[in-house]
């Protein structure tokens, strides 16, 4: 593949206000230009507002490649566009956490970044749909987007990095806590659960000490879904507090604990908040969830075998 797409420059979509992109402000876009010019590439700069995002990679998704930078949200949303499609998605990691980046062996520094689309190594991930919405990550329900929205409403407030606003935000929502009664249809039947989150993840996540949250592939074509199992509110805590040094119940901690390709969700309500790579949002039940398995192509180093 060639350095520049058939028409002209590599188009390159950037969420001007995500993570490290928003710090920089006016110099943002200097500093893109420099580090693409250093890599002997020409690019097509286009910062955009976060909802602005899908129509600007819909603009270029007949490209060869297409450029993308922000957080896993960003991606997401660039995800749901270029799903299926030829168009390769190089990745920027200018959000928060970059989960994704970080599981595709995606450079932090730009510089380094920017070198793999001199000559491009492409592969094949899986993505999971819920509704017509793409996430490359996982999505969930419950405790997890009402404890989002409420950090995210301390940070707009009183201008505080996201790790100070989740504290308070946690807390208030532990004390607003409610238990979804759900049935869960997937690949090994249907269960009817109680619990204050379901998560659903794009491929297998790990709960094993030194390696929670993490995944050791990204095309295994499944899902991983876990329900955690209905406890009172200090309880939770002690399930927190064992999950992340790896010493969690599986069979005490977890309603529900499988992987599948298909899910669906059903439950009382008419709508859900649910958390798609941490953006929050709403959607009309049922929710249903399906692998595509290799459904998004990606610059990323073949060095990192199965990630």
């Amino acid at each position: 593949m060639a350095a520049e797409t058939a028409s002209g420059p590599i188009p390159v979509v950037v969420n001007r206000h995500g993570g490290t992109a928003g710090k920089l402000g006016d110099r943002l876009r200097p500093w893109l230009e420099e580090a693409f010019a250093a890599a002997g590439l020409t690019a097509a700069i286009h910062l955009v507002d976060g909802e602005d995002i899908p129509a600007a990679v819909r603009k270029h998704r007949d490209a060869r490649l297409i450029v993308v930078g922000g957080g896993d949200g960003t991606l997401g949303c660039a995800a749901n566009e270029l799903a299926g499609r030829d168009t390769a998605l190089g990745i920027l990691p200018l959000g928060t956490h970059n989960h994704l980046a970080g599981a595709l062996g995606i450079p932090t520094a730009l510089s380094d970044a920017v070198k793999l689309f001199a000559d491009p190594a492409i592969r094949a991930i899986d993505i999971v749909r819920v509704n017509g919405r793409a996430f490359v990550n996982n999505a969930s329900i419950g405790f997890y987007p009402v404890m989002v929205e409420g950090r995210d409403a301390r940070r707009e407030l009183h201008s505080v990095p996201k790790w100070v606003a989740a504290i308070p935000a946690g807390i208030d929502a532990l004390r607003r806590l409610r238990h979804h009664r759900l049935r869960l249809s997937h690949d090994a039947g249907d269960h009817a659960v109680a619990t204050p989150m379901l998560f659903v993840g794009n491929n297998r996540y790990s709960l094993e000490a030194g390696q929670l949250g993490k995944r050791n592939a990204l095309d295994k074509g499944m899902m991983s879904v876990f329900a955690v199992a209905s406890h009172r509110r200090l309880a939770l805590i002690g399930f927190a507090l064992r999950t992340l040094v790896g010493r969690a119940d599986m069979a005490a901690d977890f309603a529900e604990l499988t992987e599948t390709a298909t899910l669906t969700v059903e439950g009382r309500s008419r709508h859900v908040r649910i958390a798609l790579d941490g953006e929050v949002t709403r959607l009309r039940m049922p929710l249903r969830f399906e692998t595509l398995a290799g459904g998004l192509r990606v610059v990323a180093p073949l060095s990192v075998a199965s990630a």
